[in-house]
C-alpha cells in the first residue's frame, strides 16, 4: 500500500505574540467541525488563556516524560502520534530542539515522519527562527536565536500563512499580558521587541 504524504501548512509569525498558534487552533477547530479527525500533537500556549481556549474540544496526544540529566522534561510523543494516525495533527513550535535521546534532534524532523505517514500537519514558527535570517536578526535585535529551521523546511510546505499585526498592537498585547507574564514584559519591551 502506498501512503501519500500528508499536506503541510505552516503559520509563520512575524514575532512572538502575533497569533500564529491561535490561528492554527482556529483552523484546526474548523477542520474538526467539518468532520476531520484532528488531534493536537503538541501545544505550547505560553500561559495565554485565549490561546488555550481555542483548543477546547480537540483531542490532545499526551506529552511524554523524558529523563535528561537530573530533570524530567516533557516532549511531544512522536510514537504515540504515529500510532494514533489522525487525519490532521496540530504541532506547535516547529523550531524546537528536542531532548537528546528521542527520535530526532529537532521537531521539524518529527513532523517529516508524521507527514510521511500520510497525516496532514499544521505547525507554527516565527520568522526569527529561519536559518537564513539568523545574522540579520542578531544584528537588528542584539539577540542570536539558537533554535533555527532550515529554509528548505518552509519551502517544502504546501501552504505558508503569514501572521502579523502592527507594532503598536503587538506592544499593546505585550503590555496587557497577552504575550508574556507581567514580570517578563519590561525585559521583552527593552530587548527583543
Amino acid at each position: 500500500m502506498n501512503v501519500v504524504r500528508g499536506r503541510y501548512k505552516i503559520f509563520l509569525g512575524m514575532a512572538a505574540g502575533v497569533g500564529k498558534t491561535y490561528r492554527m487552533l482556529q483552523e484546526g477547530q474548523a477542520e474538526a467541525e467539518a468532520g476531520r479527525d484532528v488531534v493536537i500533537g503538541y501545544l505550547e500556549p505560553h500561559g495565554r488563556a485565549e490561546t488555550l481556549a481555542q483548543s477546547e474540544g480537540l483531542e490532545f496526544v499526551p506529552r511524554r516524560r523524558v529523563q535528561y540529566r537530573d530533570a524530567v522534561l516533557e516532549e511531544m510523543d512522536l510514537p504515540a502520534i504515529l500510532e494514533r494516525a489522525p487525519e490532521l495533527c496540530l504541532i506547535d513550535e516547529l523550531a524546537h530542539t528536542n531532548v537528546p535521546g528521542v527520535e530526532h534532534p529537532k521537531r521539524y524532523e518529527d513532523i517529516v515522519d508524521v507527514l510521511n505517514r500520510g497525516t496532514d500537519v499544521f505547525s507554527t514558527v516565527n520568522v526569527q527562527h529561519l536559518e537564513s535570517l539568523n545574522d540579520q536578526v542578531a544584528e537588528l535585535t542584539g539577540i542570536r536565536v539558537r533554535e533555527t529551521v532550515p529554509d528548505a523546511v518552509i519551502a517544502a510546505a504546501d501552504d505558508v500563512v503569514l501572521i502579523d499585526i502592527t507594532p503598536e498592537s503587538l506592544v499593546e498585547r505585550l503590555r496587557a499580558g497577552k504575550v508574556y507574564p507581567a514580570e517578563r514584559v519590561p525585559a521583552a519591551l527593552s530587548n527583543f521587541f
